[in-house]
Parts: C-alpha cells; sequence; structure tokens
C-alpha cells in the first residue's frame, strides 16, 4: 500500500446542471480524465443508489441531475449508458418504474440520453477469490455491460454506520434476495465481508459520490438532508469511502466495511495512503454530523455465564421501534424482514423482537418514516465508559 491512491474532492453546492457537469468534468481531469477509464463504444452502468420511492429533495437517493450530468459527459465521449440498480422490495418492473420515477431518473435519462434498465432477470456467477460468497446472484444487466461505475450517496446508516461506494454496490443483487444476505449473515462483520465481496466482483471501473447534500441521523432513508458540498470520484471505492467518512467526522475503521477493506489489504483506513485532489479535505469537515451508534455489546461476550449475557444482549440491543401514528399499512415493513418476525396486526406491524436480527431493513425501507431505532441510555453509557 505503498502506491498513494488518488481521490478527486471538488467544492459543488449545487445541482444546476451546468455547474455539476463542470465539477464532475473537473473531478475526471484530476483522476487522469474520461479516456482513461472509457473508451468510445463501451457500453457503461451508472450504478445510482435508489434505495426506494424518495424524491430527490429527501437526500436518500443519488439525485438525478447527479446522475444527468455523469451521463451526458461519457455520452459526449461517446459511450452508450445505462443507468439502473435494484431498490428495495422486489425486482419487477413495474417498481422499478415506479422507483425511476419519483427518485427523478426518467427524466435524468431524458435528459441525458441515457438508457433506464428494465431487464428483471438474474444470473448466478462464481466468487472467484472472493472472501465469503462463493457464488452471487446479480442483475443481469451487469454482465451485459463493459464498465461499472458506481454513483453512491453519502449518508449515514443505522446498520452499516456509513453509506458510501462499497455499499452501494449491493444494489447488484436482485430485488428479496438481499434479504437472505442478511438472514444468513446478521452480523455485522460477516455482512460487510459480503459486501466487500460483492463490490469486488463487481469492479466498478470508477466510484463517484453524490456529496453535495447528503444525508445524517437515521440513515440510509430516515435521517435528515445536510449539505456538505463536494463531488467525490476514485479509482478505488475503498479509499473513496475512507474520504467520504473522514467528511462528516466518523473514524474510518470504526465503519465496518472500511475495517474489512484494511484487513484486505485494500486501503489503510487513514488518509495516509490517499492523495487528494482538487480542493482541502479540511474546508470540508463536519465535525457536528449525526451519526448512528451501531456499536454491539460484543465485549461481554465470554465474561459471564451465557444466559446472564444473552439477557444483557437483549437489554442493551438497539431496536425498532414502529410509530403506528404515522404507519400507513403498506406492508413494506412485513415483506422486507429477513428473519420474517413481524406480523400485521390491525393493519399495523407488530415484531418479535427476541428474534430480530438488527439489520433494520424495516426501518430502512418504510416510505413514512414510521419505524424509529430505539437505542437503550444503558448502551450510550456504557460505549461512553
Amino acid at each position: 500500500m505503498s502506491k498513494l491512491e488518488k481521490v478527486a474532492l471538488i467544492a459543488c453546492s449545487t445541482y444546476e446542471i451546468e455547474i455539476l457537469r463542470n465539477a464532475i468534468q473537473n473531478a475526471f481531469m484530476e483522476l487522469g480524465g474520461v479516456e482513461k477509464y472509457i473508451q468510445p463504444g463501451e457500453k457503461v452502468l451508472l450504478k445510482a443508489n435508489l434505495l426506494m420511492k424518495k424524491n430527490p429533495e429527501e437526500a436518500a437517493t443519488t439525485h438525478p441531475a447527479f446522475v444527468q450530468a455523469l451521463a451526458e459527459i461519457l455520452i459526449a465521449h461517446g459511450a452508450s449508458v445505462i443507468i439502473g440498480d435494484s431498490p428495495g422490495g422486489p425486482f419487477s418492473e413495474k417498481h422499478l418504474r415506479g422507483v425511476y420515477k419519483v427518485c427523478g431518473m426518467e427524466a435524468a435519462a431524458e435528459a441525458s440520453g441515457a438508457a433506464l434498465n428494465y431487464d428483471i432477470g438474474h444470473v448466478e456467477v462464481k466468487g472467484e477469490g472472493l472472501k465469503l460468497l462463493k457464488t452471487l446472484t446479480v442483475i443481469n444487466v451487469l454482465e451485459d455491460v463493459d464498465k461499472v461505475i458506481s454513483v453512491s450517496k453519502l449518508k449515514t446508516h443505522g446498520m452499516a454506520l456509513f453509506t458510501g461506494a462499497v455499499k452501494n454496490m449491493f444494489g447488484i443483487i436482485p430485488g428479496l434476495l438481499k434479504a437472505e444476505y442478511h438472514f444468513k449473515m446478521p452480523d455485522i462483520k460477516d455482512f460487510s465481508d459480503a459486501l466487500l465481496d460483492i463490490c469486488q466482483y463487481a469492479n466498478p471501473v470508477l466510484s463517484f459520490m453524490d456529496g453535495i447534500v447528503g444525508m445524517e441521523g437515521e440513515g440510509p432513508s430516515a435521517g435528515t438532508p445536510r449539505d456538505i458540498g463536494v463531488v467525490l470520484a476514485s479509482a478505488s471505492p475503498y479509499h473513496l469511502d475512507v474520504v467520504g467518512a473522514s467528511l462528516i467526522g466518523l473514524v474510518p475503521n470504526e465503519v465496518p466495511t472500511i475495517a474489512r477493506s484494511i484487513e484486505r489489504q485494500l486501503c489503510a483506513g487513514t488518509l495516509e495512503d490517499i492523495e487528494i485532489l482538487g480542493s482541502s479535505l479540511s474546508s470540508f469537515i463536519k465535525k457536528d454530523f449525526r451519526v448512528p451508534k451501531i456499536k454491539s455489546v460484543s465485549f461481554l461476550k465470554g465474561k459471564m455465564p451465557k444466559f446472564i449475557e444473552r439477557s444483557l444482549n437483549q437489554l442493551l440491543q438497539p431496536k425498532p421501534v414502529f410509530l403506528h401514528e404515522l404507519c400507513i399499512g403498506c406492508r413494506d415493513c412485513e415483506e422486507s424482514c429477513p428473519p420474517k418476525i413481524i406480523r400485521m396486526e390491525e393493519n399495523r406491524p407488530v415484531a418479535d423482537l427476541d428474534h430480530c436480527i438488527r439489520c433494520f431493513c424495516c426501518q430502512e425501507l418504510c416510505p413514512k418514516k414510521a419505524v424509529r431505532i430505539h437505542r437503550p441510555w444503558l448502551l450510550d453509557k456504557m460505549m461512553k465508559w
């Protein structure tokens, strides 16, 4: 890891298309130019973060202007561009059309000349050289393109702490199959290892991050928009995440995916092996950025009888709380729950928390922010000791 990995950090405080296009062009120039990564005639997938049907102003998804500007640059270079993702919920054409429309991708594709992916097929592939996954099931479009560019959103995350370039590639796993990954790997260490495997298989040639307006608090969908004012880009999603995490005041090696990247020697987990190009990082760091607390109580393991440890774990674990007064009875939480411990009573969700795996998919995919993550005060106290 003696070689410095380049990360472009370009100041940009608006989604006005001309200004944003110039910022993205500058990011390309800092990294060696479009031609270094994309050749005329190549088919490129812009893998956006389209978590769910959310308006761009809510900052839960990659802003459509960001995707439009990037697509226009690539098309002008002679590439053909497909915009796509597998959002939460069923991987169906009807669902995709709804997500594309609400998230603004329908308009972004029309304005730029890019295509939207409506191929809902998937294929099983071998996870050769990966750490945890021997096979993966991925969306067809991933196998049909020449290059992939990740276009993530800078957000906090209730389970993974931070959503960036690496976690964005989880969207190549089709629809509800993503829930199986949560169920099979409820431990955040295993799950983040799987996320790295998925990212390494997808192998994005470039990773961009929409950090113009990010999300703080109860991300990735129920948080609050927060102005940050940057466009980030790198050939390395791992180093890009280190810079993104540093921007919002996180200690990078405390982010599970970055910790796994350090273990695999994909990055140092600090700024020491990164050359930041463009603007100064220190000018944009948000030390008061609100981030969720995800630390587990695993430090109890082996230090007391198991029956006491189990009881304390239940007492100290964060848990989802359903706000029935905000709930519209859409059943998205019930359908997306990996261990299937949510049932509807009088059209409102009730959860068997004894068997909850704390993946917080219910909170992540709730369209009305009707699920809150409750963190016991005792856990907060213990984390400060």
